[in-house]
């Protein structure tokens, strides 16, 4: 396999409200998912697919992130406050360094084709500011009714008109020049994504695989069946 061209951005600041008393004591990404924390699974998807250099962000009970991460050669950039995605990317660009990133949610689990390594083959950078992965909306698990992008012949996505069925499953390839540009410190991606889409520079590629939303207490007993099935457990 090639070398993995992009540095990794992983997202692992947020309060994980939609977990309930789970993350009471303890922040999202380390709640274990079939004995592994969900920032394992993320960072081993990283490694697998050969990211040399990983950010992750911090915020909510970071000290026990920090301590999780302790000598395994990875980045925190800690937010005082949240940022929000569009934000925490921008903060943490001096330690990701310039040109395209990878980013990666860590509260899913992917299975099939390494995520990353799907995106780094169908990047584009003449033609890409971003690649989002995707599945259809009736091929998602744990995940809610509705969609987030259309996906057209091209590959391009758009949205805002009825008729997106296809899902958002927590791993892109973003070109950085537009969230370098912004002048908010806090700010979503959904912001950046919809001037990519409307530049006509934003794509989208259909996963190899499966994926759980693991953003609710109830996507975990789904994530650890999806695991089992695939014989990753």
């Amino acid at each position: 396999m090639p070398g993995f061209p992009f540095p990794l951005m992983v997202f692992a600041a947020g309060f994980g409200t939609r977990m309930g008393a789970l993350t009471r004591d303890r922040p999202k990404p380390l709640i274990q998912v079939a004995g592994k924390a969900l920032i394992d699974h993320a960072l081993e998807v990283g490694a697998k697919a050969g990211a040399a250099r990983t950010v992750v962000n911090t915020h909510y009970k970071a000290d026990q992130l920090a301590a999780h991460l302790a000598g395994r050669g990875v980045a925190i950039s800690h937010e005082p406050e949240i940022l929000d995605t569009g934000g925490g990317l921008k903060a943490a660009l001096p330690l990701l360094g310039q040109g395209p990133v990878a980013v990666l949610n860590s509260d899913g689990i992917w299975t099939g084709a390494n995520p990353l390594s799907q995106l780094a083959q169908a990047w584009d950078t003449d033609r890409m500011e971003a690649l989002l992965l995707l599945l259809p909306l009736d091929r998602t698990i744990a995940h809610g009714p509705k969609g987030d992008f259309r996906l057209a012949p091209d590959g391009r996505i758009s949205r805002g008109q009825g008729g997106e069925d296809h899902v958002y499953i927590g791993a892109q390839i973003l070109q950085t020049g537009r969230i370098a540009a912004t002048p908010d410190s806090v700010f979503g991606l959904n912001r950046t994504w919809t001037e990519m889409i409307a530049a006509g520079t934003a794509f989208g590629l259909v996963h190899d695989g499966k994926w759980c939303d693991v953003g609710h207490p109830e996507g975990i007993a789904e994530a650890e069946h999806l695991l089992h099935s695939a014989g990753n457990d």
